[in-house]
């Protein structure tokens, strides 16, 4: 009787709490280092990314803005969060005064160009909302957003030449290919751009806007190359060889007058972007300031926490940058560009921006938890590409497939929602995509399975005809484990049984010579042995390696989160596992390898995504209270609130939702299994409140920086002696209950071990 009234004092807070969760958002963490991601306007999910760009050129760039940088070139409406390659960056806006510039110019000497001089402490960015005071123009500039229209307020100084230019050719990466632009009587500006190869895409995507002014322009007129004509009405850029174009305006303004500019966008046309211009029907920028904010605010409540600031900072600025992709790609009446480039309608928000590699880890479990409707439109999303090119996405942007990464993890990422309950989509369709992407080979190196028919023949991708062949055949295998839960679940008994034995092909690239995955040639030899005569020896920290995919032997080893106990086996069994975790976790050796390796712990990479299940591996292995010290030094060490927050790429929210799981206390170890293994909680409370209006509450009595150890764990009031919750325990609403402590408790959770899902 005694616990069950502490556990209810526990629930109910003494004081109700007013705070703003949208107040503990710092869009800056993740601008600098190489986090990657932007600090402007957004609403969650939504088609407009409206940001400053300090540069458009460079890796730590491909967000268009690093806070190291003193001075901006204009105010784009297209943005990546987090990726490790850069595009967008579409339709720059930028106010001027006295004088009008066609070109950003360099940084050492912005007064060469439009740009702009600014300082840190002029900047305001919150969610839905952002602000710059450009020192150079003497104008405050203000943004915020709707879901498919930026929306811009200017403050000018008194003068008789304040311009508004749009620049239509300079993009984030790569420049634009065509441009056209019109100058619609006396207030609006339409136009496209088509532009973007994001890693290699073969073909270009094009984006329509419609700008609308508030005050009737006192000039106007276009440019092309270096050439300005005043009161021209249209240009266009037809191919590469003619670069620069774009639109201005001209006014007179007074003293704190301000300007203010609607930018819809499309990409079905430029009537596609006219009709987007509805969402926001009037000129009034702070009730749709006041709109985003309350949008963002309902979000970030879907998770209330209770604990220090710095947490709560972390926290719900992961939770935001969590919320930013998938985007928003059909128009306001539902239309939307499909990849055969035909138009299409949907009743649903049709979505791009599926980054899958990084994100089927956590960040589509997350949505599966808080988010499960929007999860269901971007898995029938993906079926819309499906049926429009044949394949699913493996990393899709725009009404494009890409050139970048392996494996076929929409597999997971449907697999997953339906071991979790959710069907509200076409089963047998999706089913029929999963098997197309496991035995079909496509003829594009941008869809399917590269190399799928010699990992069916021999069991694993040949190192001596395909690059990154470890890391597929790992990633092919765990895809198979995914499909095969598909099957079951569908009753296709013989299928189950073939794909959960090809799940096994992993096996098939482990050297217990060297004791990792490494590469085999395709008759069977070890890539190695061709080069012995050279005295090359295998070196597992080494990540230039054409074998593995951003990583190096020692992360990609690790790589079987379907079958651990297969996986613990296979390395020798229990003892010799533990020992090799931790001689992971400290083998203190540089990495040789691109930039993308970062957060290093021993060989441990928290900035990439490769790593990011390995510290929960010990739980398999009896040592719990391992895991439980790791994820908090990962949590405490590898996040913090200042711009260069993030240890590594942010990667679309892959690695908020790392965060956002850890520090509740669960974390999502294999995708397509309906369980989550425990770590360590941050907060003292946490609150989930469910889709069905249940709620699960997270308690962590005496939790601290140094209290980081489970003594005991209760579920609902009853003692929970396993290492593991299933997620049905957790969307029927209740309580867990940890009890932490500043020593291991070694004896918990050690006999109860998750389950086997290979039986």
């Amino acid at each position: 009787m005694k616990r069950m009234i502490f556990l209810l004092l526990l629930i109910f807070p003494i004081l109700a709490s007013s705070e703003r969760k949208i107040d503990y958002v710092n869009p800056f963490i993740g601008t600098g280092g190489h986090g990657h991601t932007f600090p402007g306007a957004v609403l969650p999910f939504g088609a407009i990314q409206l940001s400053p760009d300090t540069d458009i050129e460079g890796w730590d760039w491909c967000s268009g803005y690093h806070y190291s940088d003193n001075s901006i070139m204009g105010f784009s409406h297209t943005h990546f969060s987090g990726t490790g390659a850069a595009d967008y960056g579409e339709i720059r806006v930028m106010p001027l005064v006295d004088k009008l510039a066609i070109v950003p110019g360099p940084k050492n000497d912005p007064s060469k160009g439009y740009r702009s001089r600014f300082r840190h402490e002029t900047e305001i960015a919150q969610p839905g909302y952002y602000s710059v005071f450009l020192d150079d123009y003497k104008v405050l500039v203000e943004l915020t957003t709707s879901y498919r229209v930026g929306f811009h307020r200017y403050t000018f100084p008194k003068t008789d030449s304040a311009y508004i230019i749009i620049d239509l050719y300079h993009r984030i990466g790569d420049m634009a290919e065509k441009a056209w632009v019109r100058i619609v009587g006396k207030d609006e500006i339409e136009g496209y751009i088509t532009g973007g190869h994001f890693c290699g895409a073969r073909d270009p995507q094009t984006i329509y806007f419609v700008a609308k002014f508030s005050k009737p322009f006192k000039e106007f007129g276009t440019w092309k190359m270096f050439k300005i004509t005043q009161n021209s009405r249209e240009e266009i850029m037809r191919t590469k060889n003619e670069p620069f174009i774009g639109a201005y305006a001209k006014y007179s303004t007074k003293d704190k007058e301000q300007i203010l500019i609607k930018v819809a966008t499309s990409y079905t046309g430029i009537e596609g972007a006219r009709r987007n211009l509805q969402e926001i029907p009037h000129w009034d920028f702070d009730k749709v300031r006041k709109e985003a904010q309350e949008i963002w605010e309902k979000e970030l409540n879907k998770i209330e926490v209770y604990g220090n600031s710095i947490d709560k900072v972390k926290f719900y600025t992961a939770l935001y940058h969590a919320f930013i992709h998938p985007s928003i790609f059909s128009d306001i009446d539902g239309k939307y560009i499909g990849m055969d480039d035909k138009i299409y309608s949907s009743s649903y928000n049709h979505y791009t921006v599926f980054s899958l590699w990084d994100t089927f880890r956590s960040l589509h479990p997350l949505f599966i938890l808080i988010q499960p409707e929007k999860n269901i439109d971007f898995i029938k999303s993906f079926l819309d590409i499906y049926d429009q090119s044949g394949w699913l996405p493996r990393w899709h942007k725009g009404n494009r497939e890409t050139n970048c990464m392996i494996g076929t993890h929409a597999d997971s990422v449907i697999a997953d929602a339906l071991v979790k309950g959710l069907k509200d989509f076409d089963l047998e369709k999706a089913y029929k995509a999963m098997y197309k992407n496991a035995m079909v080979a496509s003829r594009d190196f941008n869809q399917g399975r590269l190399g799928i028919e010699d990992y069916k023949k021999l069991g694993y991708v040949p190192a001596d005809r395909y690059n990154q062949s470890v890391s597929r055949t790992l990633e092919y295998a765990y895809n198979d484990f995914c499909v095969a839960q598909v099957a079951k679940i569908l009753g296709k008994e013989e299928d189950y049984k073939l794909f959960l034995k090809r799940s096994l092909n992993y096996k098939n690239l482990f050297d217990p010579r060297e004791g990792f995955m490494r590469g085999k040639r395709s008759d069977g030899g070890w890539v190695d042995t061709q080069f012995l005569i050279f005295g090359k020896k295998f070196d597992p920290t080494d990540a230039t390696s054409h074998h593995y995919t951003e990583g190096n032997a020692w992360q990609w080893t690790f790589f079987a989160p379907h079958d651990p106990y297969g996986l613990i086996k296979l390395l020798g069994g229990e003892d010799k596992f533990r020992k090799k975790l931790d001689e992971f976790f400290t083998t203190n050796v540089p990495i040789k390898g691109p930039p993308d390796i970062t957060g290093l712990i021993g060989q441990y990479a928290h900035g990439n995504e490769p790593s990011h299940h390995i510290a929960y591996f010990y739980v398999y292995v009896r040592e719990p209270w391992k895991t439980q010290g790791l994820v908090r030094k990962i949590t405490e060490e590898l996040y913090g609130i200042g711009p260069d927050g993030l240890c590594g790429n942010e990667d679309c929210g892959q690695m908020s939702a790392w965060y956002i799981f850890s520090s509740l206390g669960f974390y999502p170890f294999c995708p397509a299994t309906p369980i989550y293994i425990l770590g360590s909680p941050t907060f003292e409370k946490a609150i989930i409140h469910l889709p069905s209006e249940k709620e699960f509450i997270i308690i962590a009595e005496n939790v601290s920086r140094e209290n980081k150890y489970v003594q005991e764990v209760y579920l609902n009031g009853k003692p929970l002696n396993r290492t593991w919750i299933w997620h049905e325990e957790i969307i029927n609403g209740g309580i867990l209950l940890f009890k932490m402590g500043n020593l291991p408790n070694k004896n918990w959770g050690i006999e109860n071990l998750p389950p086997d899902f290979m039986k």
